[in-house]
């Protein structure tokens, strides 16, 4: 493998000819080689539109060059097309900044920014991957700027999208299945009689308001710490350097970025991303209840609820001929796990804002863009192969609410709730119907019955 020599402050050493990093990355490949999880690229792609946006910044302003701006620019925009992306080895574990991340993106656009005006890689004539590109910044701004790009990114073109076609799903079942009256259940036990349209509008509301907790605390991601530097003063940046770069982030991103006004408190902690896992951690265990619902209606054939039929998508098992498995519901409880416990990460990780920097930074950014690329890709998939296709077995749900003890419920106000009760223990006991031992009660007539204990009129009030 042909190599060059690139140089830093510690020194000089030896990286693969064919890569465009320099000293600082091929350092951190070393010391820093923990896992096989890699910095995700999103975060990577974000900083190339710091980086390209303050070349822009400072092309106005006359800081750098033209000519040196343009190549950056250039530079920039091919690690955001994901054309350099074999350019980017570091794993999460790393500075709790981030540091070796921010000048392994630093150093791809200044070696390429080098090969765009004729010259040497490795060289850092006529780019400094400090001085240019890494100008009026400081990993302590840049990277907790990268994640609040990143997540809003993510979670306004993936993860919303597809929960509001989760939203959509649910809410045509529950339309489909409004007239179709089943048993309630609590505590896992028989209850009062419901629509299995009105179950199911239970979950699409419970996906409405997680797409609301997401939005509004998405409100707190599109403040960014750009501009703070080392510490939030600003050093070494000029004034409204801050605004100008955030303007062009914006409209780059076309998201309503807008400058932190205190930027102290946002490379200390990170309490925003925090807040909007949060949301994320709310969403993951209201999934938890419907995908588990769902598949627990769905259990049988015949020896389970069995009041939902679910799509048959694949085979279920490898010794059991013809089984099928509730398998979308299952991933997307696993889903659910690992949402719930990068929510825990992340709480931890935002304790550690140690005076004027928080040093979790790749953990907390690792977590926040895993969940929401999970969720985003499970809640699609289970309204494709699962939701759309669920159908109702109207003779199971009949049968189940035939041989119901609950809808007794609708006598107590005629007759007590003490008489009522009696009344379901002997059915109970006797392996009789409710209406049979209700008459023989002699509290009740059959006609009255009829007219009183009707589940199409239970799923309401009187």
């Amino acid at each position: 493998m042909k190599t060059r020599k690139e140089f830093d402050s510690i020194g000089g050493i030896k990286v693969p000819n064919d890569r465009y990093w320099g000293a600082s990355t091929q350092r951190s490949k070393k010391y820093f080689n923990i896992g096989k999880i890699f910095v995700p690229s999103p975060i990577i792609k974000s900083i190339a539109i710091i980086k390209r946006s303050a070349a822009i910044v400072h092309k106005k302003d006359k800081s750098i060059s033209t000519k040196i701006a343009n190549s950056i620019i250039q530079a920039s925009n091919e690690v955001i097309a994901g054309k350099m992306d074999q350019n980017f080895p570091l794993k999460v574990w790393q500075t709790g900044s981030g540091t070796q991340t921010n000048m392994n993106v630093n150093e791809v656009i200044a070696n390429r920014a080098i090969e765009i005006l004729k010259g040497i890689k490795g060289s850092k004539k006529p780019v400094h991957p400090n001085d240019h590109v890494n100008k009026s910044q400081s990993t302590n701004d840049v990277f907790p700027t990268a994640m609040h790009i990143s997540v809003a990114t993510q979670t306004l073109k993936k993860l919303l999208p597809s929960l509001k076609l989760f939203e959509i799903s649910l809410k045509y079942k529950s339309k489909e299945f409004k007239k179709i009256v089943k048993i309630g259940r609590t505590h896992l036990q028989d209850a009062t009689p419901i629509s299995l349209g009105q179950e199911f509008s239970g979950y699409c509301e419970q996906v409405k308001k997680s797409i609301e907790r997401i939005k509004f605390c998405l409100e707190d991601i599109y403040f960014l710490a750009q501009g703070g530097t080392a510490v939030g003063t600003g050093i070494n940046s000029k004034i409204n350097f801050d605004k100008k770069i955030v303007s062009e982030i914006k409209k780059y991103c076309k998201i309503k970025f807008k400058p932190a006004p205190n930027k102290f408190s946002e490379l200390a902690a990170h309490d925003a991303i925090v807040n909007f896992s949060g949301s994320l951690n709310s969403c993951a265990v209201a999934l938890m209840k419907i995908s588990n619902d769902i598949r627990f209606l769905g259990s049988g054939p015949r020896a389970g609820y069995g009041e939902l039929l679910l799509p048959e998508n694949e085979p279920g098992s490898s010794i059991m001929p013809g089984k099928v498995n509730p398998t979308q519901c299952e991933a997307v409880t696993m889903v659910c796990a690992k949402v719930i416990g990068n929510h825990t990460g992340i709480t931890v990780a935002g304790s550690h804002g140690h005076f004027e920097l928080n040093v979790f930074k790749p953990l907390i950014a690792y977590n926040i863009l895993q969940s929401i690329d999970i969720l985003a890709d499970s809640v699609k998939n289970f309204s494709l192969y699962c939701v759309k296709g669920i159908k109702a077995n109207k003779k199971k749900i009949r049968e189940h609410l035939d041989n119901s003890l609950m809808l007794v419920t609708a006598l107590a106000p005629r007759i007590g709730y003490d008489n009522a009760a009696k009344i379901a223990k002997n059915a109970l006991k006797n392996n009789t119907k409710l209406k049979h031992e209700a008459i023989k009660s002699g509290l009740i007539t059959d006609k009255d019955y009829d007219l009183i204990v009707n589940p199409l009129k239970m799923i309401g009030p009187s």
